[in-house]
């Protein structure tokens, strides 16, 4: 690209948000109310908009399309992202911003019966994972992207990775999922073999290639 070359503000705004090392679905979320905020612009330049236009932004996500009062944070944390990091615009504040109003609900908590009952309905893969959600206290995508390397069987812990927050973190593994785990990893193996025969095996990070402890 030429030196003088104008970057486009989404370009700008996936380099910042990858430097920061934000999830990939934090980065679709964020691109997306960006872009609506630049229709809500009429297409014009963000920078040259403050504090007002975010505010009546929001307050119509809230009075008028009924967000709910974590959508709308979501869209107010992508807009301070877009002004702080991309535009490297400071807002002086937000006072008169109208919050979607936050509904209180009492958390539903199952019975041990009930959690039986539901884990009796499914076998394989999805029973282990929904085992491990309620044993582990893994969230779905945590559960989800669990690694071989992740699984310590000499400790019974999992290691979570970038869990929220961008931390990590260590649980249990419950001792009655030790068998079950050990042979979906096996299985794993198994195919993982077989793909890098077939000249596959790749995983979603850019260093580790195909080796076995990332799959």
């Amino acid at each position: 690209m030429p030196r003088n070359a104008v970057v486009p503000l989404s370009v700008r705004a996936r380099e910042a948000m990858a430097l920061r090392r934000l999830s990939p679905r934090t980065q679709k979320a964020y691109l997306g109310w960006m872009r609506r905020y630049h229709v809500f612009c009429t297409g014009r330049d963000p920078a040259g908009f403050g504090s007002d236009q975010i505010t009546r932004f929001l307050t119509e996500l809230a009075t008028r399309q009924g967000v709910s009062a974590s959508t709308q944070n979501q869209a107010l944390s992508a807009l301070l992202f877009l002004y702080r990091h991309v535009l490297a615009v400071d807002l002086p504040g937000l006072a008169d911003l109208v919050h979607a109003q936050r509904q209180p609900r009492l958390p539903i908590v199952l019975t041990r019966e009930e959690v039986r009952a539901i884990l009796n309905e499914l076998t394989g893969t999805p029973r282990l994972m929904a085992s491990l959600l309620y044993g582990s206290g893994l969230r779905l995508l945590e559960c989800c992207r669990l690694r071989v390397q992740d699984i310590d069987f000499g400790r019974n812990q999992i290691l979570v990775r970038r869990s929220k927050g961008d931390r990590d973190r260590a649980t249990i593994l419950p001792a009655g999922l030790r068998p079950l785990l050990a042979s979906q990893i096996e299985s794993a193996r198994r195919l993982h073999v077989h793909d890098r025969q077939a000249g596959a095996g790749w995983v979603e990070l850019p260093e580790a290639g195909r080796e076995w402890t990332w799959q």
